[in-house]
This record gives C-alpha cells, sequence and structure tokens, in this order.
C-alpha cells in the first residue's frame, strides 16, 4: 500500500536540521530513515519512531529529538539515540500527517521555521 504523509524528522547530529519531510508512509521508508529496525512510542493522536537497536549499535544521542519528545509529553525512560521520525495516526492507528501541535512546538523548541 503505498500513501504519504508529512513527518517530522529530528536527526541526532546537530548540524543536520529539524525538518519536514512527505515521506511513504511504509515500514521500509521508515527502516531507511532511521537506518534498522523500528521502535514506535505512542502518544496522544501521534507516534514517535526510533531504532529500535540504537543504544546497541550504538547511534548517537539525540538531545533535541528527547527534549521534544518530553516536552510533547512522552514520559521516555531511556536517551534517545539516532533520528526520529514523528507521526500522527487516526483512531485506527493509521498513518497520519504529523500533528500541528508538535510541528509548532518543534518550530519553539529549536527556532526555526518548518513550512510544509
Amino acid at each position: 500500500m503505498y500513501w504519504e504523509r508529512i513527518a517530522l524528522i529530528v536527526p541526532a547530529p546537530l548540524r543536520q536540521p529539524v525538518r519536514i519531510e512527505r515521506i511513504e508512509a511504509t515500514l521500509l521508508t521508515r527502516q531507511r530513515l532511521l537506518e534498522g529496525n523500528v521502535e514506535a512510542i505512542t502518544c496522544n493522536g501521534w507516534h514517535a519512531y526510533l531504532n529500535d537497536e540504537a543504544e546497541s549499535i550504538p547511534l548517537p544521542l539525540n538531545s533535541r529529538a528527547e527534549v521534544l519528545l518530553r516536552e510533547a509529553g512522552l514520559e521516555i525512560e531511556q536517551p534517545v539515540r539516532g533520528t526520529a521520525v514523528l507521526l500522527g495516526h487516526d483512531a485506527h492507528g493509521d498513518e497520519e500527517d504529523a500533528p500541528p501541535h508538535l510541528l509548532q512546538l518543534a518550530e519553539h523548541l529549536f527556532d526555526t521555521a518548518l513550512a510544509p
């Protein structure tokens, strides 16, 4: 199945900008962006996708994604490592565009303009 959604991408390296990107909402696309296996953390109306082997690889710490997730109300126990991909979801769990409130929070936290 093919469909595109607007995702919020938060790379670990600070030299790479936080951005929004229109992606195919498929497992293969998420695996490519995350450089490996996918772990989903679900919050109210959205998912944060991370590499589920990030600690053992090890991927670099992602302080921006960690701050964003915590500020968005997600309680996480482990540090966030590697790229984070955020998408919305509907009542059935189907992927939707990243919610506007997450985009606005990212703009505020990282002092950047994100436009679809």
